[in-house]
């Protein structure tokens, strides 16, 4: 956390992909502050984020044991499940970025 600001600066500009992916983490691990819409209260993003565990998992396994076919089914879940968790985390961005003044700030 104390190098990832020294590498990443602050954007230029939040209407990205990535940064509101990032923010969109932001509002949803602020849910017991400001609650989210019930559209985003569902265990999806468990969900997501065990498939991409587990292709993490299945890579590293895969690295051990010299399995081709297991690197490759892992990066592909890991991914997958990654990808499929970002774009949640702008879908929720995009619905709660008017919700709270702090909100508001971020979208620059």
């Amino acid at each position: 956390m104390f190098i990832n600001p020294i590498f990443f600066p602050k954007p230029k500009s939040t209407k990205n992909w990535a940064s509101k992916a990032v923010l969109g983490e932001r509002v949803y691990l602020n849910r017991d502050q400001i609650e989210i819409p019930k559209a985003h209260q569902s265990p999806i993003f468990k969900i997501l984020n065990a498939i991409s565990s587990i292709g993490m998992m299945l890579s590293i396994w895969a690295i051990v044991t010299y399995s081709v076919w297991g690197a490759v089914l892992g990066v592909a879940l890991a991914y997958m499940g990654k990808s499929w968790y970002l774009d949640r985390m702008v879908w929720l961005y995009e619905d709660m970025k008017d919700a709270s003044p702090d909100y508001k700030s971020w979208d620059f």
